[in-house]
């Protein structure tokens, strides 16, 4: 079944003198692949701005703006309506012999090496062992994801956006950033491409036509056993309809909303916004 999706993502910065100048990034406008259909996307400026738009290399559309002129705030809006669908089930998949090939390997190298988000860590290797040794590639995907979702406390403001996996293990609480990375540090422990997605999932899986609730931003993850596919650890779920997929990455590092730097100013006061309906 398909979602018609309307999101939309603003976010608010205040700052305790003017800022002078700032270069940003935002990574606010849906992929359109084979599981959705961007209709429209437009990421918007107050103060307004000259963006232009590429494609970084991991494969998200990156809007680039900058200010010269004086502000003491700025608003960053993107909007976005999106048809949905859900994953296609795995389909044929490669054994482990295949799956751990050097052609395999050397393909998918990115997505299989450590990184700051994502490190090895000895006692989370063991577990990956385990699932490997028992189950197929496809099945170690979903019992990974599950040992998450069972292994920590959804717990917001124990963690924030530096915190590594294994951090957020060691506390076993977190949220969908955190859950996502511990996923992966398993899968990439069993030679299991993967990575991480950054996005919005609509809360209510039987949502009211037109009833706008608010959202948030979500991570998940997508692995590859012969084609990419993604499951949500936070949530214990097959990505679905109610999924909007924005960004791909290694980490979170890759895929950040906003990102930017700035000249003059202080400190700063933030404030983020998402609205999420569903059209259809």
């Amino acid at each position: 079944m398909s979602w018609r999706i309307r999101v939309v993502h603003t976010t608010g910065y205040v700052y305790d003198a003017p800022v002078t100048r700032s270069f940003n990034e935002a990574r606010l406008t849906p992929r359109a692949d084979s599981r959705q259909n961007v209709i429209l996307n437009r990421v918007e400026t107050v103060p307004s701005t000259r963006s232009y738009r590429y494609t970084d290399y991991w494969g998200t559309a990156v809007t680039a703006f900058d200010l010269h002129a004086p502000h003491t705030e700025l608003e960053v809006t993107g909007s976005s309506v999106v048809e949905t669908e859900p994953f296609g089930d795995p389909g044929e998949e490669l054994d482990w012999a295949a799956l751990r090939s050097s052609q395999i390997a050397d393909r998918f190298d990115e997505m299989l090496a450590p990184t700051t988000y994502v490190p090895r860590d000895r006692k989370l290797a063991a577990v990956a062992e385990r699932f490997a040794r028992e189950l197929s590639p496809a099945q170690a995907v979903v019992a990974a994801a599950q040992w998450v979702h069972d292994t920590m406390d959804y717990i917001p403001g124990t963690t924030s956006v530096h915190t590594s996996a294994v951090q957020a293990y060691a506390e076993r609480e977190g949220v969908c950033q955190d859950y996502a990375h511990l996923t992966l540090v398993l899968l990439r422990g069993m030679g299991i491409p993967s990575r991480y997605v950054s996005g919005y999932l609509h809360p209510n899986p039987v949502a009211e036509i037109g009833a706008p609730v608010a959202g948030q931003s979500h991570a998940w993850i997508e692995a590859w056993t012969g084609l990419w596919w993604g499951y949500d650890p936070t949530n214990n779920i097959a990505v679905n309809e109610q999924h909007v997929s924005v960004g791909v990455g290694r980490d979170y590092a890759d895929v950040p909303p906003l990102k930017g730097i700035f000249s003059g100013g202080g400190s700063t006061d933030l404030e983020v916004v998402v609205e999420i309906t569903r059209l259809a």
